[in-house]
């Protein structure tokens, strides 16, 4: 995988304080949703004109 976007111990303690435990590939899955969403966030930025990605664009 490239660039992680999110921090695996964070992930992990979340996880593990709603008392399940976390599969070997789970933080690599959700990195990638938040790949997708930052795409789709700058895809939409662009759309408008802007070169600034805004919540609104999530």
């Amino acid at each position: 995988m490239s660039d992680m976007f999110v921090v695996a111990s964070k992930v992990k303690e979340s996880i593990k304080s709603s008392d399940m435990n976390t599969a070997g590939d789970a933080v690599d899955g959700l990195n990638a949703e938040v790949m997708k969403m930052v795409k789709s966030a700058v895809d939409r930025a662009k759309a408008n004109g802007r070169k600034t990605v805004r919540a609104v664009d999530f």
